[in-house]
């Protein structure tokens, strides 16, 4: 009995304990809370079966004062219990897919320091704007009382300081701080200078992922516009959306990422561009809308590995379907990189290697849903890149 007993415990207790593993691991990887399409049921897209236990919520994208939140408990085979999660239910968006190219314009709020600079003078060389505490990266709001817009701003308020001390108001990205900064006598140029570089606008090419056909509100990018010197997110005053055309291809290969080359068609503003934040750019489109037919968008848990479609352009023939695989989901992801993805069609890797600069936003579907958008290159392999949730763009970009 005890020669038969013996193994029978062994491996029950294997099975406990992986049984308890995986009960781990999803309690881990899980997010702690879900969006639930008004009318369906929290369905999972895991290797083993997790149910919800949950009844009817109420709560809304478009953002209710008091949305009522229900807590679900997820459970393993529908018995083990792994974490209790809250569950809000959505009208689902309808959105029309992208594809098509845009331009960027952007006017900061207030001027970045992307460089700061030693003055020689008669004491020796300083740098006032170190002095005073300022980085590269931080974004001065105001000078001397005066709200800056351009560079030219520092410079005329600096130049006609005579060497007077100047209250600085400026952000480190976290919080807003106040300075003083007194300007140096510089030997060589014969005026008062700071010893900063700012920077006061910028423009680029994205690619449009949906459109809103009830708000006229779009979103783009599916990542941030950031200053090309710090890094850091740039924060805008005002943006514009304009017509762009694709004028070449800079094919990817490893080590290089490829990138679309495109031009500014007019000077018409097709769209205003109200916000710059992690998940994207967004706004309102009045021309270049998308052509595409609207469909509904994809929650997280809907997204599964396995093949799905892009709209991107790349050429005169403006937005085409092209095949990829989604690789990976990490569902808990409240970021850009939410999904990894690879190109896997023939016409889209021989003209540009894969996923290039310049196809950031281009929409991803599946299964007739809007799921998600492209937003990051492999450096090392430019068939693969990385792909950010239709849902956070909305959320955080559109209802946030």
């Amino acid at each position: 009995m005890k020669k038969i007993f013996r193994p029978a415990f062994a491996v029950l207790t294997i099975f406990i304990i992986n049984i308890c593993a995986i009960a781990g691991y999803y309690s881990v990887s899980l997010p702690d809370s879900y969006y639930v399409s008004k009318g369906s049921n929290l369905t999972l897209s895991t290797k083993f079966s997790i149910e919800a236990d949950s009844s009817e919520a109420v709560a809304s994208f478009a953002g209710e004062t008091s949305p009522s939140v229900e807590t679900a408990n997820l459970r393993l085979f529908g018995v083990i219990p792994v974490k209790d999660v809250e569950l809000h239910t959505v009208e689902t968006p309808v959105l029309v897919p992208g594809g098509n190219p845009f331009g960027i314009k952007l006017l900061m709020d207030g001027v970045m320091v992307v460089g700061m600079g030693e003055i020689k003078t008669s004491d020796g060389m300083v740098c006032p704007a170190q002095d005073c505490g300022i980085e590269e990266g931080n974004v001065i709001l105001s000078l001397d009382g005066k709200k800056l817009s351009s560079n030219s701003d520092i410079t005329e308020i600096v130049s006609g300081s005579e060497g007077k001390p100047l209250e600085i108001v400026y952000t480190d990205g976290e919080e807003e701080k106040i300075s003083c900064l007194t300007p140096a006598y510089s030997l060589s140029d014969c005026c008062y200078k700071a010893g900063i570089w700012v920077r006061d606008s910028t423009a680029g090419i994205g690619t449009v992922t949906f459109y809103e056909p009830e708000t006229g509100r779009f979103g783009g990018l599916g990542h941030p516009v950031c200053d090309s010197d710090t890094g850091e997110i740039i924060p805008i005053s005002s943006g514009e959306a304009a017509e762009v055309e694709i004028t070449g291809i800079t094919r990817g290969k490893s080590g290089q990422p490829g990138e679309l080359k495109g031009c500014f068609t007019s000077r018409r503003t097709s769209g205003i561009i109200r916000s710059n934040n992690k998940y994207g750019v967004f706004g309102e489109l009045f021309s270049g809308i998308p052509e595409s037919k609207a469909v509904p968008m994809a929650l997280k848990q809907e997204v599964k590995t396995g093949k799905a479609y892009i709209y991107s352009t790349i050429d005169e023939n403006g937005p085409q379907k092209y095949e990829i695989e989604i690789e990976k989901i990490d569902s808990k992801s409240t970021g850009t990189k939410n999904m990894t993805l690879k190109v896997t069609d023939e016409r889209l890797l021989e003209k540009t290697g894969g996923i290039v600069q310049g196809m950031s936003g281009s929409p991803i579907i599946q299964n007739d849903k809007l799921v998600g958008a492209v937003t990051h290159v492999f450096v090392s392999d430019p068939q693969k890149g990385y792909g950010i949730f239709a849902e956070n763009m909305y959320e955080f970009g559109i209802t946030g």
